[in-house]
């Protein structure tokens, strides 16, 4: 199949706590080398810290507010907002507001579970910064 419909396309948790909706990968179309994804944390959720060995990851914000942390760099993030996560860079989102935040993620290779390796959560500060809380 070349098209899919969202609400063909059942959610399910990732490794790293996110509830996601596999939008395009090859277990649901002939998407055979990358992936694209609906992600969306509840109000005060956030993604386990983790890195992707071999994947090369994308995030465009559709709705909400939140913080993001990639490497050592923290940062608002909202609807327009894009992020990049090179493989094997560590990456957490947290939901700092009151709605959901939905995001989508283009993964390239395709998402896997088994290349989510997750690590000790940064916590409130990272490099003495407030992150998860604006």
């Amino acid at each position: 199949s070349i098209t899919t419909r969202r609400e063909d396309c059942p959610p399910f948790v990732t490794k790293d706590g996110s509830t996601i909706r596999e939008l395009m990968a090859h277990r649901n179309s002939g998407c055979g080398s990358m992936s694209l994804a609906e992600a969306t944390l509840p109000p005060g959720g956030k993604t386990e810290c983790h890195i992707h060995p071999r994947v090369e990851e994308i995030y465009y914000f559709l709705r909400g507010r939140g913080r993001s942390l990639a490497g050592d760099a923290c940062f608002d993030v909202g609807p327009g907002v894009s992020v990049v996560h090179l493989p094997g860079v560590r990456h957490q989102t947290w939901n700092t507001g009151a709605e959901p935040l939905v995001f989508l993620c283009l993964c390239h290779p395709a998402y896997e579970h088994d290349d989510t390796v997750i690590l000790p959560d940064a916590g409130e500060n990272v490099g003495g910064a407030p992150c998860s809380r604006t």
